[in-house]
């Protein structure tokens, strides 16, 4: 078995507890284990850290993103060797002046942006590695967002918003009473039939919420979701993060200015000049 702390490569006896070490090891930190598969001897590496010895459900391991400025011939790093890994089910909240890369990492998590270097590991799986079809398939079914701006349909009732995830999903029946289960979990079933354009801030955004656990995707990504809406939404919208964080098991991460919005979350990481401070 072999270690990896801090990139060195330690090489353990196989019959090692790990909780015995635990006190040497600075997180995260990574096993190697070999395995077969289809009759092939390959090397998987599994990620841990301390607090809970649990394989970690995103991993991403030194991610390099560069971007070139006006000047075409001068190129500027938005992310620098960026280590991160995510526990399903904690609510991670990722703070930053704007600029600092925030919404360039969130956009990698959530496989709409590529990096110039570095792996990212989807439950121990390697996203470098999949194919278009298995790609669009992750970011389809495990990974939903929520917008400052809602992103909503206006023209589109509460109902026909919350249930677009469902049919771009193509599946070949949708589930009404787990609509129906979505709307009263977020107190808005007695908007289902009203246009979005007639609902206040604080009604879209628990909409937007409503649109994002019916797919059952597995990480909502929440970019500044309380930053358009007034302290009493705030609150409101918070305490139904924490509901369906707790009721449906989802992973949360939020990016944010707002240290009430940090205060909900179970850690929180701060980014400047595209690293991890």
């Amino acid at each position: 078995m072999i270690f990896f702390f801090n990139r060195k490569k330690v090489t353990l006896s196989p019959n090692i507890d790990i909780s015995d070490n635990l006190d040497k090891i600075k997180e995260p930190f990574i096993i190697q284990i070999p395995i077969s598969e289809q009759g092939e001897s390959t090397i998987r590496n599994i990620y841990f850290n301390k607090k809970n010895i649990q394989p970690s459900m995103i991993s991403g391991r030194f991610f390099d993103k560069s971007d070139f400025t006006n000047n075409k011939n001068n190129s500027v790093n938005i992310l620098n060797n960026i280590n991160l890994d995510i526990q399903s089910g904690e609510i991670l909240g990722i703070m930053g002046k704007s600029g600092s890369g925030k919404t360039t990492l969130i956009n990698i998590i959530g496989c709409i942006e590529t990096f110039d270097s570095g792996k990212y590991f989807f439950n121990q799986k390697d996203v470098l590695s999949f194919s278009k079809k298995d790609f669009l398939k992750l970011r389809r079914n495990q990974i939903s967002f929520i917008f400052q701006n809602f992103a909503l349909i206006n023209d589109y009732t509460v109902l026909q918003n919350i249930k677009l995830p469902l049919i771009y999903s193509f599946r070949n029946k949708i589930d009404n009473s787990k609509l129906d289960i979505a709307m009263e979990d977020l107190g808005i079933q007695h908007l289902s039939k009203k246009l979005v354009s007639t609902l206040s801030g604080g009604e879209k955004q628990r909409v937007a919420i409503a649109r994002s656990i019916v797919s059952d995707a597995s990480i909502i990504i929440a970019d500044e979701p309380t930053g358009s809406l007034d302290s009493e939404n705030e609150k409101l919208i918070l305490s139904k993060i924490l509901f369906i964080n707790k009721k449906y098991k989802k992973t949360f991460i939020i990016v944010t200015h707002d240290q009430d919005v940090a205060s909900i979350c179970s850690r929180v990481i701060y980014i400047s000049d595209g690293d991890i401070k």
